[in-house]
């Protein structure tokens, strides 16, 4: 009965977000003005008419993109990312992180329909610096023919809905194999609530770090360094896992890691390439810088592994994969070719450190090393845009009136808000939900393995 209680009051909670729809009046069209022929040589010219608002259209070419590429997010998520994730465990604990990513999923899924997707994009009155409002709660007033650009809204919602899901699903590689799922079920819905939602307006929703002028393409601080620091903080609190540092615990599959990783790889493309919402130049650019940098991040992952510990190894290419794909995430589309090229391979070699040097220096355990990739990775790739996007190393170039060093002043101010936002709620909310439920499953539990004593199965029967 008490969990079927908890079930219920957790899914209750979602209901809170009331309709608060707004009415948005059309601009009025201007009437065409007529211009009157000059008389004479002497008459005074007719002035010039008004200019007729841009009427929206939608894009056909676009509008498939995107769905493709929102697709290609959901792919890199169940199955990547599940895969990824599920063959670094030990096998007594696979189902568990399978079951943790995809519920999660599913979750923040139906979260961003009811009132995420509102409080991220749309005007938030007073409060519009940290958080947006509920005109749009439960979708209202978005409708078939309602256009976001030049793709549908519906489309746009979708592909934003992806976001939102995996980034909390990155968390899971943190506290792995030693946490409660009906406590991982509360956090999540809480912390999207509270971290994911108002970082995502700060930065993509017309918040204050839009204003500043940060560039994040496609989620350097909203999803990497977010999710990073939300795991650093669960690890912690969590604790160690009973024998880690005197047990070895080594990944039970790495074949399904490296399926996982190449899931994400591909599904990286939809990530990157559909923040651009259109099919374009920029996009096509977008889609080389990605590549690249996650080829050089493999390259010099493996090579700096190759020179430390003597072998290079199947986990750490993957690793170095994903820490390419991380870092170019915030980049790609400010920077060049060759600048993608540089910061895949500062990432391979510098998200090496934070799962090895950094990771025994301070001696957490980060089980999946969701920090050492994405918090490092992400850290690196945002403040690296600010540097690389220069025209001198192939970039964009920067806003009139910017510097580099002002770019690089604005991109560690999103950084350092991401950080202190995140890492404060984050430690808060693994308290509120210790209270509740409590967080860490019992030590006989954890011994025995959380998919038989959390969920009654197992992943393989030998």
């Amino acid at each position: 009965m008490k969990k079927f209680l908890t079930i219920v009051a957790l899914f209750g909670a979602l209901s809170f977000a009331g309709i608060a729809a707004q009415a948005q009046d059309k601009p009025a069209e201007q009437p065409t003005a007529t211009m009157a022929a000059p008389a004479a040589p002497a008459a005074a010219e007719a002035a010039p008419a008004a200019p007729v608002p841009e009427v929206k259209k939608l894009d056909t070419g676009s509008t498939g993109w995107m769905i493709t590429a929102t697709v290609l997010v959901i792919l890199m998520t169940i199955p990547g990312l599940a895969l990824f994730y599920g063959g670094l465990v030990r096998a007594k604990n696979m189902l568990s992180v399978l079951m943790q990513v995809f519920v999660t999923f599913s979750l923040v899924s139906i979260i961003w329909a009811v009132y995420g997707y509102s409080l991220a994009f749309t005007e938030g009155s007073s409060l519009n610096s940290i958080i947006g409002g509920l005109s749009k709660a439960f979708l209202a007033g978005i409708k078939p023919d309602t256009l976001s650009g030049v793709i549908p809204e519906y489309v746009f919602v979708v592909f934003q809905l992806t976001f939102a899901a995996i980034t909390p699903a990155l968390i899971v590689g943190g506290f792995a194999e030693r946490m409660k799922f009906s406590a991982v079920l509360w956090f999540m819905a809480l912390w999207v609530t509270f971290c994911y939602v108002p970082i995502a307006h700060m930065v993509w929703g017309g918040g204050f770090l839009a204003g500043l002028g940060a560039k994040d393409f496609a989620g350097g601080t909203v999803v990497h360094v977010n999710a990073g620091i939300a795991a650093l903080v669960g690890c912690v609190m969590l604790g160690k896992r009973i024998g880690y540092g005197k047990e070895a615990m080594p990944p039970h599959s790495l074949t399904m890691t490296m399926v996982g990783a190449a899931l994400l790889w591909v599904g990286w493309f939809g990530f990157n390439v559909g923040s651009e919402l259109a099919a374009d130049g920029i996009a096509g650019m977008v889609l080389v810088n990605t590549q690249l940098a996650t080829a050089a991040a493999v390259l010099g992952w493996m090579f700096i592994e190759w020179m430390t510990r003597g072998k290079p190894t199947m986990l750490g290419a993957a690793s170095g994969a994903v820490a390419g794909l991380v870092a170019i995430t915030p980049a790609c589309g400010f920077v060049g070719p060759m600048g993608s090229i540089i910061l895949g391979i500062a990432a391979g070699i510098i998200c090496f450190w934070g799962v090895t040097g950094l990771k025994a220096m301070f001696g957490y355990d980060d089980s999946l090393d969701v920090f050492g990739v994405h918090g490092v990775g992400g850290i690196l790739g945002a403040i690296g845009t600010g540097v690389l996007m220069s025209d001198t190393f192939g970039g964009v170039g920067y806003d009139k009136g910017v510097t580099m060093m002002g770019q690089v002043t604005t991109q560690a101010i999103a950084v350092g808000t991401t950080v202190v936002w995140t890492g404060v709620i984050s430690f808060i909310l693994y308290k509120v939900v210790d209270m509740m439920v409590g967080l860490r499953v019992p030590e006989e539990g954890e011994r025995e393995g959380l998919d038989s004593t959390q969920h009654g199965e197992v992943a393989y029967h030998i």
